[in-house]
């Protein structure tokens, strides 16, 4: 990109050391998009040690949007390359999951089926991920993405974002969030579905 369009812009995260990256950014640094555009960074560190997610706000009207990139996936989280459970947790549950609930979701993979099916193994009878999977496959049955989703659908159907739910710890088997979302995402490694 920033071969075809010298001078660009390319925003990162000072921690990992991103090639191509132009103006490093930290937790809580905000960016202005034009006049009516204003991009704030969260750091979401656990798939990396420096991630960074960009909460984008626009004119009056319009719901905001978040790029989570490989923190937060459509009902689904990334590997704990670099991180903790821990870190996850703080990541999805506490600054993710503050978003506003209209807050789009963008993530930077498309494994919204397969991270469905698996979170119908955490939560059989979750009425909300049976939909949004039937949704997702036709979605993808006529070539269509299924991204954006939103923090409200993530809240409901995104078993790594329900880990406070005793419900969620207990078919994990577990008393504490941090653990449920460290032992579902166990699994998740191993699955094969």
């Amino acid at each position: 990109m920033k071969e075809l369009i010298p001078g660009i812009k390319v925003y990162g995260g000072s921690v990992d050391n991103v090639k191509g990256c132009t103006d490093k950014v930290e937790n809580g640094d905000k960016i202005a998009l034009g006049k009516d555009t204003s991009i704030l960074a969260l750091h979401t560190p656990c798939h990396t040690k420096g991630h960074i997610s960009f909460y984008v706000t626009a004119t009056e009207g319009e719901d905001p949007a978040v790029f989570t990139g490989d923190t937060l996936f459509i009902a689904g989280c990334g590997k704990f390359f670099e991180g903790t459970a821990e870190q996850m947790y703080q990541s999805l549950c506490v600054t993710l999951g503050s978003l506003p609930k209209p807050t789009r979701v963008y993530c930077g993979h498309e494994y919204t089926v397969k991270n469905l099916q698996f979170a119908l193994t955490v939560e059989p009878d979750n009425a909300k991920i049976q939909q949004k999977l039937s949704w997702a496959q036709n979605q993808r049955q006529k070539g269509l993405p299924t991204i954006p989703s939103t923090i409200a659908e993530e809240l409901e159907t995104n078993p790594f974002m329900r880990a406070d739910l005793p419900e969620v710890q207990e078919r994990a088997g577990c008393k504490s969030p941090v653990e449920a979302l460290r032992l579902i995402r166990e699994r998740k490694d191993k699955w094969r579905g």
